[in-house]
């Protein structure tokens, strides 16, 4: 998979010179971030929902305009990722050790000045960490918001870390796979191991960027002779050897470094949108639902108490209008009374025919009231202000469901739509909760009165 040909693809117009059009990204990439971060039409109960991630973008774009490039050096514990990431370095600045887990936290430090970006290293905890749930979190966090990432084995790759390279991938950044320890292997079977390497990474990280180094290599060997002619045995440092990834990050950076920060940033904010706008509409429905129950409610108790005839239909058809074009300013698309009218008549024609029998009953009802002269109110009270918030409930379903797609009754037209949200409701059940919350709030207003 060529990661760079597939992430230039999500910006608009990008050509196929990275180095010229790296600026340029950058800007595109801040001027997307800092419209997402200034949207007065976030509800300010989602900026908090979200805090978190709107820091982020926050420090997003304060790299964009430092031009700063984040490498982050990734790994299992005990693979060497901190020796690597001090190799690169040139001095030993995060911490090293034999004991699992000698990496704690996230760390940072300026690496060096490429093609004018400052380019920062973050040593990370290792994946496998024993109890350290949160330290796995924070690498996973680290590593998807860095803008390049350094994958450190130590020998072939185990099943967890082909778990991790894939998720990893999926976060949609550049990966180069860095088989550290490499001294521990004879020119043969290091060939056949990085061979093994690149199969296990195919599709995940190119061939080319499937490296081998060694951070912290294996002292060797040396006789040394005395001036008496006596022989001894002493260890000598060997200087670390990672000229094969240090050369394939400087290309990268000095090629590409501009546009992966920017790509980076504008794949973060993107999934933020996401997120806000899904969490925008989980609020819209949550909003909306409560709006068609207290319609419901108000309609049901309205046609249970009016013993006038007809009236209380009347009363009903008004309390649909005003549900519709409440609805309408819950969703951003305010209705006027001729459209909520028109909306309301469209709907009502297609319940009508699905659900005749409903509405004979409900003008029976009705009528009744007239003939009796409102004795019999309290006899179909329940039953009627029950078929009454049904009704209301299918109403302001299927306005709910024009609203979401943009006041369009879609491909399927308002037939299909409406037979559907009919088929999904349980109506007895509806029936059943109307019927004896009606009754409750006419025995607590009997009781009042």
């Amino acid at each position: 998979m060529d990661w760079w040909r597939r992430l230039r693809e999500r910006l608009p117009g990008a050509s196929p010179a990275p180095r010229a059009d790296g600026a340029v990204h950058s800007v595109q990439a801040a001027e997307s971030v800092r419209a997402l971060l200034d949207d007065a039409h976030i509800p300010p109960a989602i900026r908090t929902n979200l805090a978190g991630d709107f820091a982020r973008l926050e420090s997003m774009l304060g790299k964009l305009e430092r031009g700063e490039l984040h490498i982050a050096v990734f790994g299992r514990v005990s693979v060497g990722k901190s020796a690597l990431a001090n190799a690169l370095l040139g001095e030993d600045v995060f911490s090293v050790g034999v004991l699992h887990g000698t990496t704690r936290d996230a760390a940072q430090r300026a690496w060096r000045d490429v093609a004018g970006s400052g380019v920062h290293l973050i040593d990370t905890p290792g994946i496998d960490e024993l109890d350290g749930e949160a330290r796995e979190k924070l690498a996973y966090e680290v590593a998807s918001v860095s803008d390049l990432v350094v994958f450190v084995v130590d020998g072939d790759m185990t099943q967890r870390e082909l778990d991790a390279l894939a998720l990893l991938a999926r976060t949609e950044r550049p990966l180069l796979l860095a088989l550290n320890k490499a001294d521990r292997y004879g020119d043969d079977e290091r060939e056949r191991l990085l061979e093994r390497l690149r199969e296990h990474a195919r599709g995940l990280v190119r061939a080319d960027d499937v490296v081998a180094v060694s951070a912290r290599p294996a002292p060797h060997k040396r006789i040394r002779v005395d001036p008496a002619g006596g022989e001894r045995i002493e260890l000598v440092e060997a200087p670390p050897d990672i000229a094969a990834l240090r050369d394939r990050l400087s290309l990268v950076i000095e090629r590409e470094g501009k546009t992966l920060a920017a790509l980076n940033a504008s794949l973060f904010a993107g999934r933020v949108s996401d997120q806000v706008a899904q969490r925008i509409a989980d609020a819209r429905r949550e909003l909306a639902a409560n709006v068609i129950r207290q319609y419901c409610i108000a309609k049901g108790v309205a046609v249970a108490l009016n013993p006038i005839p007809v009236a209380d239909l009347l009363a009903a058809a008004a309390l649909d209008a005003a549900l519709v074009m409440h609805l309408g300013r819950v969703y951003g698309f305010p209705l006027t009374k001729s459209e909520a009218g028109a909306l309301i008549a469209v709907i009502s024609a297609q319940l009508a025919a699905l659900m005749g029998a409903i509405w004979s009953v409900h003008l029976v009802a009705s009528a009744l009231k007239g003939v009796s002269a409102g004795l019999s109110t309290i006899v179909t009270a329940g039953a009627q202000g029950a078929l009454a918030w049904y009704a209301t409930e299918l109403v302001g379903r299927a306005a709910e469901k024009y609203l979401v797609a943009g006041k369009s009754w879609g491909e399927k037209g308002p037939k299909r739509v409406v037979s559907e949200i009919v088929e999904s409701l349980d109506r007895d059940s509806i029936l059943r909760e109307a019927r004896d919350e009606i009754l409750a709030r006419l025995r607590r207003s009997d009781a009042r009165a």
